[in-house]
């Protein structure tokens, strides 16, 4: 049986590029089994060696010097000139990777994975065999919007939020190629929600807390970039008050350091992993989120209504900056940057619980619902125009409400 192919172009510059292309590989799974082919290439690393150390270089700069990241950024941009009609480092593999796949839809989810691959797979397949579409999860326009997202030649163009969308039409692309869909998370992001009193049996059965106390979450992104240390002492002040759950992504100093630290302070409850699956349970799980602007971790907090602390420590980078004023002048958002500004704010949150709640408040009046296999089916029926094939579409197993999706949890399965 002939299938549909689809060539989804990620890199690993930071973790919310390849977790969008994971989520849309699983979904076309969930969705259409077998009919439909995925393939996931880590493009910029896999092409060229100019590429892979850009690659190694964003995220050496993330965990180490964020401030830094203006002067790559403004680097970076030159691609958009580079690759201008055709692709400039790394056209041989990508060339290969053309020719032996064929794909009938090259959706890239990478700013730098547009402009030159869509006139190249065109070039190789031809116009009338191939479409190509990008997903921007940027949440806001301006300085930190890569130009490498606009492609005008792109035919479907989707962003997360309806100000993305108009700064991508102010920048040149079309608004009927225009969509917004805000998610594109894993199926079981969607499958494994809990409600309040499922929330209360996760915190002590899964997490060993105590279900009742207030719940901050100290994220971090796969790389491990953190600054749990320096924030930690502002909540054990409220030892009787506040708990944590902390993530030390690929970061094992800092885990071992924060399992010895949760030792010699018993009097503090305190859930730690260091890399983790299960990123949306634990959001569930909390009351708030410190996190950088990461776009992935942002779009599930909002999700999961879990209002964000900005951690800004060393800078906010031009990408980051994007969804802090999104957050910012849509919910008021505070960033921190240094320990002391957090301090102050879990000091109001413990002084006036309406100052707390109101910050959810306002949070909570940015999110909104969506069905996310519409940007799934939207994507798959763009690719068919080309490969004609008779794909058979299965039905999304939604939550159902009667707590098997909790049992299976808590069972680990």
């Amino acid at each position: 049986m002939p299938k549909l192919r689809i060539l989804v172009l990620t890199s690993s510059t930071g973790g919310g590029h390849d977790a969008r292309a994971e989520a849309f590989a699983e979904w076309c799974f969930q969705l259409y089994r077998h009919d439909v082919d995925v393939r996931i290439e880590q493009m910029l690393e896999e092409s060229s060696v100019v590429n892979r150390t850009g690659v190694n270089m964003y995220n050496s700069i993330q965990r180490n010097a964020p401030w830094a990241h203006n002067v790559f950024y403004a680097a970076v941009e030159v691609l958009s000139y580079l690759n201008s009609h055709h692709v400039t480092f790394g056209n041989k593999y990508y060339v290969k990777v053309l020719e032996e796949y064929r794909p009938h839809l090259v959706f890239s989810v990478h700013d730098c994975l547009n402009r030159g691959y869509f006139q190249t797979a065109r070039k190789i397949l031809g116009p009338d065999r191939v479409r190509c579409a990008t997903y921007c999860g940027e949440f806001s326009g301006g300085w930190g919007y890569s130009r490498n997202w606009i492609e005008p030649t792109v035919d479907m163009y989707f962003s997360r939020t309806r100000t993305a969308n108009d700064y991508a039409i102010k920048k040149g692309i079309a608004p009927e190629k225009t969509r917004v869909r805000g998610y594109l998370m894993l199926p079981r992001s969607h499958i494994e929600v809990l409600g309040p009193a499922d929330r209360r049996v996760y915190r002590s059965k899964r997490l060993g807390l105590d279900p009742d106390l207030f719940t901050v979450f100290l994220a971090t992104g796969g790389n491990g970039a953190n600054n749990h240390r320096d924030l930690l002492p502002a909540l054990v002040k409220y030892a009787d008050r506040v708990q944590a759950i902390v993530i030390c992504g690929r970061n094992k100093q800092t885990y071992n350091e924060l399992v010895h630290w949760r030792t010699v302070h018993p009097e503090f409850n305190c859930h730690i992993e260091g890399y983790s699956e299960t990123v949306h349970l634990l959001m569930q799980a909390s009351d708030a989120i410190v996190t950088r602007g990461g776009t992935t971790t942002c779009a599930k907090a909002l999700h999961f209504q879990c209002p964000i602390i900005f951690n800004a420590f060393g800078g906010i980078m031009p990408q980051e900056e994007l969804t802090w004023k999104f957050f910012r002048n849509g919910a008021a958002s505070e960033k921190i940057e240094r320990a002391e500004d957090f301090a102050r704010i879990i000091d109001r949150w413990m002084e006036d619980a309406a100052v707390y709640a109101g910050v959810r408040e306002n949070f909570l009046k940015l999110r909104y619902e969506e069905d996310p296999t519409i940007l799934i089916d939207e994507l798959v029926t763009l690719a068919n125009e080309v490969a004609g094939v008779k794909v058979r579409r299965q039905p999304w197993p939604r939550p159902n409400g009667n707590g098997k999706a909790l049992q299976a949890i808590l069972s680990g399965s």
